[in-house]
């Protein structure tokens, strides 16, 4: 599976990067009910760091925000909410599902979450550069006001009245 396309279906959920039940479902190429199955199976190989249940509050706000579980779509007339699988629970599922496809799609998910990992990171760094760049160029800008100030200033203080130039017309008394 394209890496572009695992990316695009992990969202942010309680400050966690997750993918959902039924994305993880279709790509393991298994019924949804039946991955909920094998997890509640081995519900023990699953803390809550490694996947917790949405709310209905989060679902809906990932049908409006997202465009997710749009009408037509897997999970728009879901009995349970869904799973919402951290990367270790997505890593977690390769030893519940345990196929040579589920092992090279799982390779392929953590491949994604990795991804995205080194572009928030990189995304830092950048950021962080960016901020020194503003308080550096901030700084020169001070120093050339400044400098311009000073010598407006000293110019002013330095200036003699000029006289005007051209022709002064003379002023009539009424």
């Amino acid at each position: 599976m394209e890496l572009k396309i695992i990316q695009n279906r992990i969202y942010e959920i309680r400050g966690c990067r997750v993918m959902l039940d039924f994305y993880l479902a279709e790509m393991y190429q298994v019924e949804t009910k039946n991955l909920k199955r094998a997890v509640k199976r081995n519900i023990d190989r699953f803390p809550s760091d490694f996947m917790f249940e949405l709310t209905q509050n989060e679902v809906d706000s990932l049908r409006c925000n997202f465009g997710t579980l749009e009408t037509g779509s897997r999970g728009q007339h879901t009995k349970y909410l869904p799973f919402a699988f951290t990367e270790q629970g997505v890593a977690q599922l390769s030893s519940v599902l345990n196929s040579p496809f589920a092992i090279q799609i799982n390779i392929s998910i953590i491949r994604a979450f990795v991804l995205l990992r080194q572009y928030a990171l990189g995304y830092a760094e950048l950021n962080r550069k960016l901020e020194n760049f503003m308080v550096e160029t901030n700084m020169q800008f001070n120093e050339i006001y400044q400098a311009l100030t000073e010598l407006a200033e000293q110019k002013k203080a330095s200036e003699k009245p000029r006289n005007p130039i051209g022709f002064a017309a003379p002023q009539y008394k009424q």
